[in-house]
């Protein structure tokens, strides 16, 4: 986890007129630091250097900033995977770089990812209208098809994009809680994904091919 102090800076975007985006990078930092529970609308305005009644402006309460966050962090997520899935290489090196991009944004961006997680998940984005963005999700499921367009026997791709996505979770949660095994020989993170991926999808694919 990153952590940080309240300094001068952290009040200017107030100050600017930009109450609302102040307010959501206060809760972004809060929730890498202390957790989804670590902070109240009183943390926030403080941060911010205005009284608790100013934020009644933008937000409800303490739910509707924490579904911004989640929002501004699933729209960030998206894109990283969107980059993964464009990027050069096989198809299959696409696919596990989406897979490598979701556990450096876990990494990167703890205040966003929990806020993900403790909020909608991977379901749609908060606000977002039907259609309007593909969720991380249903970028995986895209990914796997395009990657395997012979499919696998059966195994409907959403279950194998579940297992993935339970696998890249797993690993980016023991990795952020410390309980990832680590020292000599031991495996990375992104190692233990790449294999992990590739057990997956050609134990599906053998499923494929058995009578």
């Amino acid at each position: 986890m990153r952590h940080w102090r309240e300094g001068p800076e952290d009040r200017r975007s107030y100050h600017h007129g930009n109450l609302k985006e102040a307010l959501i990078e206060a809760a972004r930092r809060f929730i890498a630091e202390r957790g989804i529970g670590g902070f109240t609308l009183v943390d926030a305005a403080r941060l911010v250097g205005v009284t608790p009644a100013a934020l009644y402006r933008h937000f409800r309460g303490r739910e509707a900033l924490l579904e911004e966050v989640a929002g501004r962090g699933f729209a960030d997520l998206a894109e990283r995977l969107a980059r993964a899935l464009g990027a050069r290489g096989t198809p299959l090196e696409r696919f596990t770089r989406m897979g490598e991009a979701y556990l450096a944004f876990a990494e990167e961006e703890p205040g966003y990812y929990a806020a993900i997680f403790e909020t909608r998940g991977l379901a749609a984005p908060p606000n977002a209208a039907p259609g309007e963005r593909p969720s991380p999700f249903d970028l995986l499921v895209d990914a796997l098809q395009s990657t395997f367009p012979e499919g696998f026997g059966g195994v409907a791709p959403r279950f194998i994009a579940l297992e993935v996505w339970a696998l890249s979770h797993g690993l980016a949660t023991l990795s952020a809680s410390g309980h990832l095994p680590k020292g000599a020989g031991m495996p990375d993170k992104y190692e233990l994904l790449r294999a992990g991926v590739l057990a997956l999808v050609h134990g599906a694919g053998g499923a494929r091919e058995r009578p």
